[in-house]
């Protein structure tokens, strides 16, 4: 078990660091945005596109520390030297096909040399290949065309598969492991070897899984191939993900302090998203297994949906109410003013229909609720006659919901029992058909309930499931599609818990509000330099550095744990279950909101990059002279992308860990997340609301009266975004808290489920021999060789004499 618990605290940030951030770090909004007239900040929502990852430029150079910027050079001296050791005076760009093959696969030959250092300088001359022999290029584009060729060149001849076998090596490096351990201090230079190896492994999946379509047929079958060969069982008997994962958990134990945490990630989620597929490819495997099942189709398809949606006006600050009470005091003092201009102003707002209520919702608690975007226009300031406009320039406002309602079979079973009992006086138990003696109404209740039933994808292999508990010889043997989510699956499952235990201990050690331990994993080994910094310039840039380490860790784990309950639940329920119940277990709810419980918009908006030193720029421009002042101007961003990704798997991963289920949902009471999720729907973005507001409205129904009354604006909010469950009673209270649930008995039982599962499709060694077929053949029964233990043999004369005197 992690350690999780505590308050969580703010940001960590120095002074020289919140230099870097907007606004001096205080997580404000940008300085263009403007005042509405309630003093509310206003600004555009943030462009922000959510996507499986972000540009492939900025993919490859999140893939290096600044500190590592003096190997870029090196790898191309390396490079050099191999090649006019065997090939002439000309260019690697000017050689053709043949020429090109021919010197990698000398490279090739060099990897198996027993020296150490021959076999390093030959894996760093890979690298600049890798790195596409930028030194011939004289921009990103041509530097990027190269890396595409080269790659596919390196993966032609083979060169992949004796990566992995070297990586193998370093892992099994017993003499390299206990060097480490030893050390006061790890630096870069402990995981040398290991970082040039991951290095090329991770450009070669990232540029392989980049669609271009200009490729060449022959690349296109490559790509196939590789991708099938990644999530075969090929390497060690284990697909590579499965790999990865054994030296992040061999990270964690503190056996391997030296391995680079944030390349093994980084290499570790691309080679998930490539082998099972990205958010697109999901929703069309969702698709395909519905039509499969006999189901219908979904109602939408909800990544269009969820671009589609604005964000909604983010909540006021103090200072804004102030202000706002401010001007409010002024206006009572002001003279009357005459009837007309009042009329006018009614007329104008289609909205203004009660006074009392709008006073209410502007007495909302100025605990920062958050204001709809429905209500564009400022109610208790007295206007002018409007201005007449044309129709064109009217505001719209959506025709209905964003989301069609969805009803469960649970749902109208409920509703016919309580609507039963009522009128009639007695129940049918499920039958969801039977509606004689019901009122009218009732009909039309059932059939709208009806209309939009949704029947997931999970009930059903539930129900087959218990299916296979129940009547096993009857049901048959179970067909099992071997596709490469159920054999990551297969892989992953002996030592499933352990690998989420480390993932989260790593996440606990990045996530910003984390203080810093002496007893815990040290993450940063692979980006502090040997010699630490003696200037104040040095020391900046290495606290960018590490900042910035430590976010782009924070976005592999997020979207690995992302992916893998997403393709788990498609697969298996009980597979996306099992993983899950071991992340609540590991305390991921709560150090996700410890992770929230931080100045969110000092998060999404950190500068912490130098964008002259990212790859790459680097190589291909002249490097300027870095000063204080050029590291702390940043970019110009308005937000930092892998920042904001991260809050929204983080959130994803929140709502499905608690998402049907009552016992986590009452974990989210119990450790206080509606003001640190309120907290979060400052930032606007849309996406990142919606997932907000569902973890809100889970938990409204036990948050009491009070606090609904009070959060007016956000129940508003939730009810425009968050899909509707017809007769679901997410906004009252009903005496729930009052309900006797158990919740350890919910989890146990879920337990049982998932045992049941993994014990009848994955242990063949303890099948129930009462299942087992017998031989009832009395020849072949009385024919089989018997093994008669050896005291036996030596006393069958004694027995035969004693067995024929009772006979």
């Amino acid at each position: 078990m992690m350690e999780v618990g505590g308050n969580g605290g703010g940001l960590p940030v120095n002074n020289k660091q919140r230099a870097m951030l907007p606004n001096k770090g205080r997580g404000e909004f940008p300085r263009n945005s403007r005042k509405d007239s309630e003093g509310l900040s206003e600004s555009p929502d943030l462009e922000f596109e959510y996507s499986d990852t972000d540009k492939w430029a900025a993919e490859l150079s999140e893939l290096y520390s600044y500190t590592e910027g003096p190997e870029f050079a090196l790898n191309r001296k390396c490079f050099e030297e191999e090649f006019r050791a065997h090939v002439s005076d000309k260019k690697w760009t000017e050689l053709d096909a043949a020429e090109h093959q021919a010197h990698a696969m000398r490279l090739l030959d060099g990897l198996e040399v027993i020296a150490r250092e021959k076999r390093l300088k030959v894996a760093r001359a890979i690298l600049y290949m890798a790195q596409g022999t930028f030194g011939e290029c004289s921009c990103e584009a041509e530097v990027q065309h190269w890396m595409r060729y080269n790659i596919f060149l390196l993966l032609d001849v083979g060169t992949f598969s004796a990566l992995v076998e070297l990586l193998n090596m370093e892992i099994d490096n017993s003499a390299a492991c206990s060097s480490a351990v030893r050390k006061p201090a790890i630096s870069l230079a402990d995981s040398t070897d290991l970082r040039v190896l991951l290095n090329i492994m991770y450009l070669i999946v990232e540029t392989v899984q980049q669609d271009d379509p200009a490729d060449k047929p022959e690349w296109k079958l490559l790509k196939e191939t590789f991708k099938a060969e990644l999530g075969s069982p090929l390497f060690n008997n284990e697909p590579i993900s499965v790999m990865l994962f054994g030296m992040v958990t061999k990270f964690c134990s503190g056996h391997a302090p030296h391995f680079p945490m944030k390349k093994v990630l980084l290499l570790l989620w691309k080679s998930i998203l490539f082998t099972l597929g990205g958010f697109e490819q999901l929703q069309s495997i969702k698709v395909r297994k519905r039509d499969e099942l006999g189901l219908p189709p979904l109602p939408e398809d909800s990544i269009r949906v969820i671009r589609s949606m604005r964000a909604a006006s983010p909540p006021a600050s103090a200072s804004d109410l102030i202000e706002q009470q401010q001007k409010r005091a002024r206006r009572e003092h002001k003279a009357l003013i005459k009837q007309d201009n009042l009329d006018a102003f009614n007329e104008k707002d289609p909205y203004k229909a009660d006074d009392s209520r709008d006073d209410e919702d502007d007495n909302d608690d100025n605990d920062n609720s958050l204001e709809p975007e429905t209500f564009p226009i400022e109610r208790d300031e007295v206007m002018p006659p409007p201005i007449p406009h044309p129709p064109s320039e009217r505001v719209s406002f959506p025709k209905g919901l964003p989301w069609a309602p969805k009803v469960r079979e649970k749902d109208i079973e409920t509703f016919l029992e309580s609507s039963r009992s009522k009128f009639i006086g007695y129940t049918l138990g499920s039958d969801t058909d039977t509606v004689v003696g019901l009122p009218r109404p009732i009909h039309e209740s059932i059939k709208t309930l009806k209309q939009h039933k949704y029947v997931s994808i999970a009930e059903l292999q539930i129900a087959k499931e218990e299916e296979y508990q129940k009547t096993p010889l009857s049901v048959g043997e179970e067909e099992v599609e071997m596709c490469a989510t159920e054999l990551l699956y297969q892989g992953l499952l002996p030592s499933l818990p352990q690998y989420m235990i480390a993932l989260l201990k790593i996440l606990l050690a990045a996530a910003p509000t984390s203080k810093a331990k002496t007893d815990s994993i040290n993450i940063l080994a692979d980006v502090l330099p040997e010699e630490m910094p003696t200037t104040v310039l040095q020391s900046m840039k290495l606290g960018v550095d590490v900042n910035r380490h430590k976010e782009i860790i924070v976005k592999a784990i997020s979207a690995i744990l992302l992916l893998l309950l997403k393709h788990f639940k498609l697969n298996h329920i009980y597979q996306f279950e099992y993983m899950a119940q071991h992340l609540v277990f590991a305390n991921c709810i709560p150090l996700i909101l410890k992770f929230f419980n931080q100045n969110i918009m000092s998060y999404i908006t950190a500068k912490n990059s130098i964008s002259v030193l990212d790859f790459p720029h680097c190589v291909v421009h002249e490097l300027p002279e870095l000063t204080a002042e050029s590291l702390e101007a940043g970019d110009n961003t308005q937000f930092c992308w892998r920042n904001l990704f991260s809050c929204i798997n983080l959130l994803r991963i929140l709502n499905k860990l608690t998402k049907w289920k009552h016992s986590r949902t009452m974990m989210l009471v119990v450790f206080k997340s509606a003001p640190i999720l309120k907290r979060a729907l400052k930032v606007k973005q849309a996406m990142m609301q919606l997932y907000v507001l569902k973890l809100l409205k889970v938990q409204t129904k036990y948050l009491g009266r009070q606090w609904r009354k009070s959060n007016m604006k956000t129940m508003s909010a939730i009810y425009q975004k968050v899909r509707h469950r017809l007769n679901d009673d997410w906004a009252y209270g009903n005496d729930l808290d009052a309900r006797p649930w158990d919740f350890q008995a919910e989890e146990c039982a879920l337990r049982a489920s998932i045992e049941h599962f993994n014990s009848r499709r994955y242990d063949k060694s303890h099948n129930n021999p009462d299942f087992l077929p017998v031989d009832n053949c009395l020849q072949s029964v009385l024919g089989q060789r018997v093994d008669l233990p050896e005291d036996f043999q030596m006393n069958y004369d004694l027995w035969l004499e004693r067995e024929r005197h009772t006979s």
